[in-house]
Protein backbone atom coordinates (compact mmCIF):
# COMPACT_ATOMS: atom_id res chain seq x y z
CA UNK A 1 0.00 0.00 0.00
CA UNK A 2 1.26 3.57 -1.25
CA UNK A 3 1.18 6.66 0.84
CA UNK A 4 -1.58 8.17 -0.84
CA UNK A 5 -3.25 5.12 0.12
CA UNK A 6 -2.65 5.78 3.57
CA UNK A 7 -3.68 8.96 3.80
CA UNK A 8 -7.03 8.44 2.18
CA UNK A 9 -7.98 5.39 4.70
CA UNK A 10 -6.41 7.31 7.72
CA UNK A 11 -8.96 10.24 6.81
CA UNK A 12 -11.39 7.88 6.02
CA UNK A 13 -11.10 6.70 9.67
CA UNK A 14 -10.84 10.46 11.24
CA UNK A 15 -14.38 11.25 8.83
CA UNK A 16 -15.96 7.82 9.81
CA UNK A 17 -17.73 8.36 6.33
CA UNK A 18 -17.21 10.90 3.43
CA UNK A 19 -18.10 11.39 -0.30
CA UNK A 20 -14.76 11.30 -2.76
CA UNK A 21 -15.22 15.39 -2.72
CA UNK A 22 -14.66 15.73 0.56
CA UNK A 23 -11.32 13.61 0.86
CA UNK A 24 -10.03 15.06 -2.28
CA UNK A 25 -10.70 18.57 -0.22
CA UNK A 26 -9.77 17.42 3.21
CA UNK A 27 -6.32 15.73 1.36
CA UNK A 28 -5.62 18.46 -0.81
CA UNK A 29 -5.93 16.20 -4.35
CA UNK A 30 -7.80 16.61 -7.77
CA UNK A 31 -10.84 14.59 -8.63
CA UNK A 32 -9.36 12.27 -10.74
CA UNK A 33 -6.52 11.23 -8.34
CA UNK A 34 -8.94 10.84 -5.35
CA UNK A 35 -10.98 8.07 -7.77
CA UNK A 36 -7.90 6.49 -8.84
CA UNK A 37 -7.18 5.59 -4.93
CA UNK A 38 -10.55 5.13 -3.79
CA UNK A 39 -10.76 2.49 -6.67
CA UNK A 40 -7.83 0.83 -5.68
CA UNK A 41 -8.73 0.62 -2.28
CA UNK A 42 -12.14 -0.66 -3.04
CA UNK A 43 -10.77 -3.53 -5.23
CA UNK A 44 -8.43 -4.42 -2.77
CA UNK A 45 -11.99 -4.21 -0.16
CA UNK A 46 -10.20 -1.70 2.22
CA UNK A 47 -13.11 0.63 2.01
CA UNK A 48 -16.75 0.60 1.15
CA UNK A 49 -19.50 2.36 -0.60
CA UNK A 50 -22.25 3.50 1.49
CA UNK A 51 -25.66 4.59 0.30
CA UNK A 52 -25.79 7.14 -1.32
CA UNK A 53 -26.66 10.74 -0.24
CA UNK A 54 -29.38 12.09 -1.26
CA UNK A 55 -29.05 16.08 -2.33
CA UNK A 56 -30.29 18.36 -4.66
CA UNK A 57 -28.25 18.48 -7.34
CA UNK A 58 -27.83 17.66 -11.08
CA UNK A 59 -25.55 14.45 -12.06
CA UNK A 60 -24.49 10.66 -9.94
CA UNK A 61 -25.18 11.71 -6.28
CA UNK A 62 -22.27 11.60 -4.03
CA UNK A 63 -21.77 8.60 -2.78
CA UNK A 64 -20.31 8.32 0.97
CA UNK A 65 -16.88 5.67 1.45
CA UNK A 66 -15.91 4.14 4.42
CA UNK A 67 -13.34 2.24 5.68
CA UNK A 68 -14.20 -1.67 5.49
CA UNK A 69 -14.42 -4.75 7.78
CA UNK A 70 -13.21 -7.21 5.34
CA UNK A 71 -9.96 -6.19 4.58
CA UNK A 72 -8.68 -8.39 6.71
CA UNK A 73 -8.42 -9.43 10.80
CA UNK A 74 -6.01 -8.41 13.28
CA UNK A 75 -5.14 -9.98 16.80
CA UNK A 76 -4.25 -8.60 20.31
CA UNK A 77 -3.22 -10.70 22.85
CA UNK A 78 -1.28 -10.09 26.37
CA UNK A 79 -0.46 -12.35 29.43
CA UNK A 80 -2.42 -11.71 32.77
CA UNK A 81 -1.31 -13.74 36.11
CA UNK A 82 -3.13 -17.29 35.32
CA UNK A 83 -4.65 -16.60 32.08
CA UNK A 84 -3.98 -15.33 28.44
CA UNK A 85 -6.32 -12.58 26.69
CA UNK A 86 -7.01 -12.28 23.30
CA UNK A 87 -9.13 -10.14 20.87
CA UNK A 88 -9.94 -10.29 17.58
CA UNK A 89 -10.63 -7.12 15.55
CA UNK A 90 -11.90 -6.15 11.88
CA UNK A 91 -10.04 -3.85 9.56
CA UNK A 92 -12.49 -1.29 10.75
CA UNK A 93 -11.45 -1.96 14.25
CA UNK A 94 -14.50 -3.10 15.51
CA UNK A 95 -13.59 -6.03 18.06
CA UNK A 96 -15.35 -9.28 16.98
CA UNK A 97 -14.26 -11.83 19.52
CA UNK A 98 -12.93 -11.25 23.33
CA UNK A 99 -11.43 -14.62 24.27
CA UNK A 100 -10.00 -15.76 27.65
CA UNK A 101 -8.14 -18.71 28.49
CA UNK A 102 -5.77 -20.47 31.42
CA UNK A 103 -2.01 -19.86 30.85
CA UNK A 104 0.82 -19.54 33.64
CA UNK A 105 4.51 -20.22 32.04
CA UNK A 106 7.01 -17.32 31.60
CA UNK A 107 8.41 -19.11 28.29
CA UNK A 108 7.41 -17.00 25.29
CA UNK A 109 7.08 -19.87 22.97
CA UNK A 110 4.43 -21.91 25.37
CA UNK A 111 2.11 -18.37 25.09
CA UNK A 112 2.64 -18.46 21.08
CA UNK A 113 1.76 -21.71 21.36
CA UNK A 114 -0.97 -21.21 23.44
CA UNK A 115 -2.31 -18.01 21.43
CA UNK A 116 -1.84 -20.54 18.21
CA UNK A 117 -4.12 -23.44 19.60
CA UNK A 118 -6.90 -20.44 20.33
CA UNK A 119 -6.91 -19.49 17.12
CA UNK A 120 -7.31 -22.56 15.35
CA UNK A 121 -10.24 -22.94 17.59
CA UNK A 122 -11.69 -19.67 17.16
CA UNK A 123 -11.42 -19.91 13.54
CA UNK A 124 -13.18 -22.95 13.15
CA UNK A 125 -16.11 -22.05 15.20
CA UNK A 126 -16.29 -18.51 13.84
CA UNK A 127 -15.28 -18.74 10.21
CA UNK A 128 -12.15 -16.92 10.44
CA UNK A 129 -9.14 -17.40 7.05
CA UNK A 130 -5.80 -17.54 8.84
CA UNK A 131 -4.72 -15.55 5.20
CA UNK A 132 -6.45 -13.06 6.02
CA UNK A 133 -4.63 -12.07 10.00
CA UNK A 134 -2.53 -9.04 8.80
CA UNK A 135 -0.87 -10.07 12.41
CA UNK A 136 -0.51 -10.20 15.64
CA UNK A 137 -0.07 -7.13 18.47
CA UNK A 138 1.61 -8.71 22.26
CA UNK A 139 0.96 -5.82 24.69
CA UNK A 140 3.99 -6.47 27.48
CA UNK A 141 3.93 -5.36 31.05
CA UNK A 142 7.65 -4.25 30.33
CA UNK A 143 9.79 -1.47 29.12
CA UNK A 144 12.27 -1.58 26.12
CA UNK A 145 16.27 -2.10 26.03
CA UNK A 146 17.91 0.49 24.44
CA UNK A 147 17.97 0.34 20.75
CA UNK A 148 15.78 -2.68 20.27
CA UNK A 149 12.39 -2.45 21.25
CA UNK A 150 11.38 -5.64 20.34
CA UNK A 151 13.54 -6.80 23.50
CA UNK A 152 11.82 -5.64 26.70
CA UNK A 153 12.73 -5.90 30.65
CA UNK A 154 9.45 -7.47 31.90
CA UNK A 155 7.63 -8.16 34.97
CA UNK A 156 8.96 -11.26 36.91
CA UNK A 157 5.90 -13.41 35.92
CA UNK A 158 6.77 -14.01 32.31
CA UNK A 159 10.86 -13.87 33.56
CA UNK A 160 11.42 -15.82 30.55
CA UNK A 161 10.76 -13.03 27.95
CA UNK A 162 13.28 -10.59 29.52
CA UNK A 163 15.91 -9.75 26.78
CA UNK A 164 14.19 -11.41 23.88
CA UNK A 165 13.76 -10.63 20.40
CA UNK A 166 9.90 -10.98 20.72
CA UNK A 167 8.79 -10.10 17.59
CA UNK A 168 11.24 -12.49 15.98
CA UNK A 169 10.65 -15.25 18.46
CA UNK A 170 6.91 -15.35 17.98
CA UNK A 171 6.41 -14.41 14.50
CA UNK A 172 8.28 -17.58 13.69
CA UNK A 173 6.55 -19.48 15.99
CA UNK A 174 3.04 -17.85 14.70
CA UNK A 175 4.02 -17.42 10.94
CA UNK A 176 2.59 -14.13 10.78
CA UNK A 177 4.27 -10.61 11.56
CA UNK A 178 4.46 -9.65 15.37
CA UNK A 179 4.43 -6.16 16.69
CA UNK A 180 5.71 -5.75 20.43
CA UNK A 181 4.39 -2.85 22.57
CA UNK A 182 4.22 -1.79 26.12
CA UNK A 183 0.50 -2.25 27.77
CA UNK A 184 -0.16 0.84 28.30
CA UNK A 185 1.15 2.09 25.03
CA UNK A 186 -1.22 -0.43 23.26
CA UNK A 187 -4.18 1.21 25.53
CA UNK A 188 -3.33 4.63 24.36
CA UNK A 189 -3.88 3.00 20.86
CA UNK A 190 -7.36 1.61 21.74
CA UNK A 191 -8.58 4.93 23.46
CA UNK A 192 -7.65 6.59 20.66
CA UNK A 193 -9.57 4.78 18.14
CA UNK A 194 -12.54 5.04 19.80
CA UNK A 195 -15.37 6.79 18.20
CA UNK A 196 -15.64 10.62 19.38
CA UNK A 197 -11.46 10.81 19.85
CA UNK A 198 -10.45 9.92 16.64
CA UNK A 199 -12.32 12.25 14.49
CA UNK A 200 -11.92 15.00 17.38
CA UNK A 201 -8.04 15.09 18.13
CA UNK A 202 -4.69 14.97 16.71
CA UNK A 203 -2.61 14.30 20.15
CA UNK A 204 -4.04 12.66 23.24
CA UNK A 205 -2.65 11.73 26.63
CA UNK A 206 -4.24 8.66 28.31
CA UNK A 207 -3.38 7.35 31.94
CA UNK A 208 -3.80 3.83 32.33
CA UNK A 209 -4.49 2.41 35.97
CA UNK A 210 -3.93 -1.08 36.19
CA UNK A 211 -2.27 -3.34 38.56
CA UNK A 212 0.28 -0.39 38.42
CA UNK A 213 0.31 2.70 36.58
CA UNK A 214 1.47 3.50 32.68
CA UNK A 215 1.07 6.45 30.37
CA UNK A 216 0.93 6.45 26.37
CA UNK A 217 0.67 8.98 24.46
CA UNK A 218 -0.92 9.67 20.50
CA UNK A 219 1.21 12.86 19.00
CA UNK A 220 -0.38 13.96 15.60
CA UNK A 221 -2.09 10.61 14.85
CA UNK A 222 0.53 8.34 15.70
CA UNK A 223 2.13 6.73 18.41
CA UNK A 224 4.79 8.23 20.56
CA UNK A 225 7.39 6.56 21.47
CA UNK A 226 10.42 8.31 22.92
CA UNK A 227 13.65 8.09 21.91
CA UNK A 228 14.43 4.35 23.45
CA UNK A 229 10.65 3.35 23.07
CA UNK A 230 9.34 4.09 26.46
CA UNK A 231 7.82 7.35 26.46
CA UNK A 232 4.50 7.22 29.20
CA UNK A 233 6.36 5.45 31.53
CA UNK A 234 4.92 7.95 34.10
CA UNK A 235 5.09 4.67 36.93
CA UNK A 236 8.49 5.71 37.42
CA UNK A 237 7.07 9.31 39.04
CA UNK A 238 5.13 6.93 41.41
CA UNK A 239 8.28 4.47 43.28
CA UNK A 240 6.17 1.11 44.50
CA UNK A 241 7.33 1.39 47.84
CA UNK A 242 5.05 4.51 48.74
CA UNK A 243 1.63 5.33 47.60
CA UNK A 244 1.07 5.77 44.10
CA UNK A 245 -2.68 5.68 41.99
CA UNK A 246 -2.37 2.31 40.95
CA UNK A 247 -5.12 -0.72 40.87
CA UNK A 248 -2.71 -2.92 43.55
CA UNK A 249 -2.49 0.71 45.91
CA UNK A 250 -6.02 0.20 46.15
CA UNK A 251 -6.42 -3.55 47.41
CA UNK A 252 -3.96 -2.53 49.85
CA UNK A 253 -5.74 0.37 50.82
CA UNK A 254 -8.73 -1.60 51.13
CA UNK A 255 -7.09 -4.90 52.86
CA UNK A 256 -5.82 -1.85 55.81
CA UNK A 257 -8.80 -0.90 56.46
CA UNK A 258 -10.40 -4.41 57.34
CA UNK A 259 -11.74 -5.14 53.51
CA UNK A 260 -10.36 -8.68 52.65
CA UNK A 261 -10.16 -8.51 48.90
CA UNK A 262 -7.54 -9.17 46.25
CA UNK A 263 -8.55 -9.12 42.96
CA UNK A 264 -9.05 -5.32 41.19
CA UNK A 265 -12.43 -7.54 39.35
CA UNK A 266 -14.40 -7.38 43.21
CA UNK A 267 -14.00 -3.52 43.48
CA UNK A 268 -17.13 -2.91 41.20
CA UNK A 269 -19.19 -5.08 44.39
CA UNK A 270 -18.00 -2.44 47.09
CA UNK A 271 -18.54 1.16 44.88
CA UNK A 272 -21.91 1.37 47.42
CA UNK A 273 -20.59 -0.39 50.36
CA UNK A 274 -17.70 0.94 50.52
CA UNK A 275 -18.11 4.21 49.15
CA UNK A 276 -16.49 6.60 51.94
CA UNK A 277 -13.06 4.41 51.71
CA UNK A 278 -13.10 4.72 47.73
CA UNK A 279 -13.84 7.75 47.64
CA UNK A 280 -10.75 8.85 50.12
CA UNK A 281 -8.60 6.78 47.83
CA UNK A 282 -9.72 8.54 44.74
CA UNK A 283 -9.26 11.99 46.38
CA UNK A 284 -5.49 11.14 46.82
CA UNK A 285 -4.75 9.41 43.46
CA UNK A 286 -6.85 12.07 41.87
CA UNK A 287 -3.75 14.56 43.54
CA UNK A 288 -1.28 12.24 42.54
CA UNK A 289 -2.50 12.23 38.69
CA UNK A 290 -2.56 15.41 38.60
CA UNK A 291 1.29 16.46 38.66
CA UNK A 292 1.59 13.80 36.08
CA UNK A 293 -1.06 15.25 33.48
CA UNK A 294 0.37 19.14 34.46
CA UNK A 295 3.50 17.90 32.80
CA UNK A 296 2.32 15.96 30.49
CA UNK A 297 0.15 18.67 29.21
CA UNK A 298 2.53 21.02 29.49
CA UNK A 299 5.19 19.06 27.03
CA UNK A 300 2.26 17.28 24.66
CA UNK A 301 -0.10 20.05 24.62
CA UNK A 302 -2.60 17.62 24.38
CA UNK A 303 -6.25 17.46 22.65
CA UNK A 304 -7.53 15.11 25.61
CA UNK A 305 -6.43 13.24 28.04
CA UNK A 306 -7.92 10.15 28.64
CA UNK A 307 -8.14 8.36 31.96
CA UNK A 308 -8.09 3.93 31.32
CA UNK A 309 -7.58 1.31 32.98
CA UNK A 310 -8.85 -2.05 34.91
CA UNK A 311 -10.58 -0.20 37.59
CA UNK A 312 -14.41 0.16 37.37
CA UNK A 313 -15.42 2.53 34.91
CA UNK A 314 -17.48 4.65 37.19
CA UNK A 315 -14.23 5.11 39.19
CA UNK A 316 -12.64 5.73 35.92
CA UNK A 317 -15.15 8.64 35.53
CA UNK A 318 -15.04 9.66 38.82
CA UNK A 319 -11.01 9.98 38.83
CA UNK A 320 -11.40 11.93 35.33
CA UNK A 321 -13.75 14.66 36.57
CA UNK A 322 -11.75 15.32 39.57
CA UNK A 323 -8.68 15.61 36.94
CA UNK A 324 -10.86 17.97 34.91
CA UNK A 325 -11.63 19.68 38.15
CA UNK A 326 -7.99 20.55 38.67
CA UNK A 327 -7.32 21.66 35.40
CA UNK A 328 -9.89 24.11 35.26
CA UNK A 329 -8.93 26.11 38.59
CA UNK A 330 -5.47 25.64 38.27
CA UNK A 331 -4.31 29.15 38.41
CA UNK A 332 -0.66 29.18 36.32
CA UNK A 333 -1.54 32.59 34.74
CA UNK A 334 -1.39 30.97 31.44
CA UNK A 335 -4.65 31.35 29.03
CA UNK A 336 -3.79 28.32 26.53
CA UNK A 337 -6.74 25.78 25.74
CA UNK A 338 -7.30 23.56 28.57
CA UNK A 339 -7.77 19.67 27.64
CA UNK A 340 -10.69 17.53 27.22
CA UNK A 341 -10.98 14.98 29.48
CA UNK A 342 -12.41 11.80 29.04
CA UNK A 343 -13.08 8.14 30.98
CA UNK A 344 -12.27 4.84 28.99
CA UNK A 345 -15.66 3.63 27.90
CA UNK A 346 -13.83 -0.21 27.41
CA UNK A 347 -11.51 -0.18 31.09
CA UNK A 348 -9.92 -3.37 31.03
CA UNK A 349 -10.18 -4.77 27.34
CA UNK A 350 -8.29 -1.73 26.29
CA UNK A 351 -4.85 -3.35 26.73
CA UNK A 352 -5.99 -6.41 24.35
CA UNK A 353 -7.84 -3.98 22.26
CA UNK A 354 -4.94 -1.67 21.81
CA UNK A 355 -2.74 -4.44 21.09
CA UNK A 356 -5.05 -5.78 18.37
CA UNK A 357 -5.28 -2.17 16.71
CA UNK A 358 -0.78 -2.38 16.40
CA UNK A 359 -1.26 -4.09 12.88
CA UNK A 360 -4.29 -1.89 11.91
CA UNK A 361 -2.48 1.06 12.45
CA UNK A 362 0.49 -0.34 11.02
CA UNK A 363 -1.12 -0.99 7.88
CA UNK A 364 -2.66 2.92 8.21
CA UNK A 365 0.48 4.98 9.13
CA UNK A 366 3.14 2.54 7.80
CA UNK A 367 4.60 2.59 11.06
Amino acid sequence: MNEPQRRVLMQLRIEGTAPRTKLAQSLGMNGATMTRLTQSLLALDLIEECGARDVQTRGRPMVPLSVSGHGGWAIGATAHPGWLELAIVDFRGQPLIHDATPFDSPDPLVFARTVEARLQTLAATHGFRQGKFLGLGVAVPGYAMPGDRTRRIVVDRIAGWNEVPLAETLGDALGMPVWIENDASAAALAEYYQPGVIGRYRSVLTLFLGHGIGGGLIAERDLFLGEYGNAGEIGRLFPGHRERPSGIDLLHFLNDHGVRIDSLAAIDGLLDSHSDLIAAWTKRVIVQLDQAVAGGTVWLDPGAVVVSGALPLPLLERIAQGLAERSRHRDDGYRSTLPAFHASSIGSKAVVIGAAMIPIHAVTTAI
